[in-house]
């Protein structure tokens, strides 16, 4: 399968079961473009065979000569199983169906609540269409003892405190990292703590402490301070800005620009969303992240069908000014931008995704499982507690049936092994089923992939 596309000038070819990626010129790319018509898994037979028709289409533009030798680079190219390959991944995804439900990470809702109002939150302000609650030290302890119990073999463990806002339930927070650590010696694991965080509550105390004990922070700030405060504002009103960003600088420097994330929502009232990341990097951030809100169409907010060729042209923008940003010495990295062209993770997880309702689970303050914190509150998808552990396996097969290859939508894309098949909570929630795709968040993602891949040209040209 291949994917062609033109982007900041450059002439890209992605051969999508391979992963391998080429820059090429003119010719190449329409001779290319002409065989891809042609067939999908070419050989060195086929392409002989089509070379008569290759220079039949694009005789009134190419010399025939140098389309016999684009032609012979693309052969050598074939045999070296850089383009045109087959798919060597949807034979073994019955494999990936079997593969028995290790868990290896909890999103644990420390704290139902917050002291924020954001217009856009799908946690109702922390309430999750449930109560406002807090977790207890004894739930969070069982939430712990559950997950070693059902990692196996598994040493690296992960959890995020998460909310609401975990902050307001910092004590809590300090108990389960010191309990956690005990376990880590007892059962030869590793737990990688992270806190995602609105920062109102951020002091010096909690910052020495996630700097000694947190391998990574999200820190929640949408951008340019009119952005931030029409859409994250406390109940009355004010906005947070003022408060939380010299807080997220001082956290930032501290951690000296690593393992941690601004993580922005932009939405319809900032579709120029491309200025507030370059905000994020005037005020100093090198880890940013922006992403787009999912919501009802009927929200003023929501983003919309005829807003896309707007953000697929701020993301272009976005990705020009990464590369000068990069040249200029003053990089930084953009999660959404952030793609292995060399190795990136296993097929496993190019197939599967976050590992939600298999791998990775939510648990609510008062002990129930769900299969991520999207799903909190919607009992259809209620998989057990930390005290009888998962009773409802039956939703553990559902997610372990979802992958790239069960979407139809994703079966002939050529992002399906970046993006792994979307989120299934979007799908769910706005299409009905964990197998559908958000059609807007999937042409977002293809659009990020493309301008991923024209970066990483970009920069290895500049290496030249």
């Amino acid at each position: 399968m291949i994917h062609q596309y033109q982007n900041n000038g450059y002439r890209i070819v992605l051969d999508v079961n391979s992963g391998a990626v080429h820059i090429v010129d003119e010719l190449v790319y329409d001779v290319i473009a002409v065989l891809n018509r042609e067939g999908r898994d070419h050989t060195v037979q086929t392409i002989a065979d089509c070379a008569e028709t290759v220079e039949k289409e694009l005789a009134d533009r190419y010399p025939a000569e140098e389309m016999k030798e684009a032609l012979e680079d693309i052969t050598e190219l074939v045999k070296a199983g850089k383009l045109f390959t087959k798919d060597i991944y949807e034979p073994i995804i019955e494999d990936v169906k079997k593969r028995k439900t290790v868990v290896k990470a909890l999103c644990l809702h420390i704290a139902h609540d917050c002291n924020l109002a954001c217009k856009y939150c799908f946690a109702e302000e922390g309430e999750y269409h449930g109560r406002r609650a807090m977790m207890s030290y004894e739930v969070g302890k069982k939430a712990l003892d559950f997950l070693i119990a059902n990692s196996g073999t598994r040493r690296n463990l992960e959890v995020d405190f998460f909310g609401g806002e975990p902050l307001m339930n910092w004590q809590v927070v300090k108990d389960l990292v010191a309990y956690g650590r005990e376990q880590e010696k007892l059962h030869d694991k590793h737990f990688r703590f992270t806190v995602t965080t609105n920062g109102v509550l951020l002091n010096d105390e909690i910052q020495d402490f996630i700097n000694r004990e947190m391998d990574n922070v999200v820190l929640s700030l949408d951008g340019r301070k009119e952005v931030n405060d029409r859409m994250r504002p406390f109940r009355n009103g004010k906005g947070s800005y003022d408060l939380i960003v010299p807080k997220f600088q001082k956290l930032a420097e501290s951690r000296n620009q690593e393992k941690y994330y601004v993580r922005g929502t932009f939405t319809r009232n900032n579709l120029d969303f491309s200025e507030d990341v370059k905000h994020f990097a005037e005020l100093g951030f090198k880890q940013m992240s922006i992403e787009p809100v999912v919501g009802e169409e009927s929200e003023e907010y929501a983003i919309k069908k005829e807003d896309l060729p707007q953000i697929f042209e701020e993301y272009d923008k976005l990705a020009k000014y990464i590369i000068e940003r990069e040249k200029e010495g003053k990089g930084f990295n953009f999660f959404h931008f952030m793609i292995d062209l060399t190795g990136g993770p296993c097929i496993y997880k190019r197939m599967s995704g976050c590992g939600s309702g298999t791998e990775y689970l939510a648990v609510t303050p008062w002990g129930d499982l769900y299969p991520c914190h999207q799903f909190v509150g919607d009992e259809a998808f209620l998989m057990g507690n930390v005290d009888e552990g998962i009773t409802r396996p039956d939703i553990a097969d559902q997610f372990r049936d979802c992958n790239v290859y069960t979407k139809e939508a994703c079966r002939n894309c050529f992002a399906r092994f970046y993006c792994s098949g979307g989120c299934a909570a979007n799908g769910y929630k706005y299409c009905g089923s964990i197998k559908n795709v958000h059609e807007i968040g999937c042409e977002l993602e293809k659009k990020r992939v493309e301008c991923a891949i024209m970066i990483k040209a970009a920069l290895a040209e500049e290496r030249m």
